[in-house]
């Protein structure tokens, strides 16, 4: 019974403890989402005047080609990105988790893309891709002539996509490689000894003992980069802002051209409503918390 009273005592402390982060991080995420509910109902103004139009936002979007055109694009951003972050990242942390001499300066300087202001590392890849000045095609044009000269690869809408995934998978594979490296530098020793002593080579000692061991901080980590990305603007908007994906257009929607933020609100809304279904279906079935 005193362990059960200590037990209890234990757990209203700790609640005690977490409640008031829990109230404010509760109040600052369905504060916005409430209110965004409401202005999907309305017709809102700049001068803030509104006018109900009941479920017109919703039917208007969902008859907007470019509406679905924005999901295709942040589809094909998703998975590229997603794909190749966890990829490079998983590779890394693979390599990182070896020893050479040299490792730890290696490992401070394969984090500093995460860190690097957005702004600036935007502005460094749209040099390195002008198609004047730009290191890219003085190497692969004018050097090695793979490429036509002044290729504008960022200017050309079949290929500005590929460099958008490029850049972040570049700019945020850091993240995804340290909590993976966290999780390898904890897995026994003596699972690979074993194993080798069984006869298993490398790559059977990867897929029955590595990947097991790393699928929950896998999984997660593909789940946190789907959320990141799905929300991503800053990034977009500043390298191309002709890649229309979901972030760009409810961001049009609400601030440029015709002004619509009713519309916007909408389209907020159905995006938050199904990556929460979407997250609910991860977690349970792939993650299996």
């Amino acid at each position: 019974m005193k362990l059960g009273l200590s037990k209890r005592k234990e757990e209203k402390a700790a609640w005690g403890l977490i409640a008031p982060a829990v109230i404010v991080v509760g109040i600052l995420i369905a504060y916005p989402t409430i209110l965004n509910f409401y202005l999907s109902f309305f017709d809102v103004r700049l001068d803030g005047s509104r006018t109900f139009v009941g479920m017109d936002n919703y039917t208007n979007l969902l008859s907007n080609p470019r509406y679905y055109a924005s999901i295709w694009t942040t589809f094909i951003f998703l998975l590229g990105s997603v794909t190749g972050s966890t990829l490079l990242g998983l590779g890394t942390a693979l390599l990182m988790n070896k020893d050479f001499p040299f490792r730890a300066l290696v490992r401070t300087l394969i984090i500093l893309p995460y860190f690097a202001p957005v702004i600036s590392m935007v502005f460094g890849w749209q040099f390195i891709f002008d198609p004047v000045n730009g290191i890219f095609n003085f190497v692969f044009a004018e050097k090695l002539h793979l490429i036509p000269a002044d290729t504008n690869l960022i200017g050309d809408p079949k290929s500005v996509m590929w460099v958008l995934i490029a850049f972040t998978t570049w700019k945020y594979f850091p993240i995804t490689y340290l909590l993976i490296l966290s999780r390898l530098q904890l897995i026994d020793k003596s699972l690979y000894e074993a194993a080798t002593i069984d006869g298993a080579g490398k790559r059977m000692c990867f897929l029955h003992i590595t990947l097991p061991e790393i699928f929950f901080v896998l999984g997660t980590t593909i789940l946190l980069r789907i959320i990141w990305n799905l929300n991503r603007f800053e990034d977009i908007y500043l390298l191309s802002p002709q890649i229309k994906t979901l972030s760009v257009f409810i961001y049009e929607q609400a601030f440029a051209g015709v002004i619509d933020q009713g519309l916007a609100a909408a389209a907020a809304f159905i995006q938050l409503f199904l990556a929460g279904i979407g997250i609910v279906y991860y977690i349970r079935k792939v993650l299996k918390w």
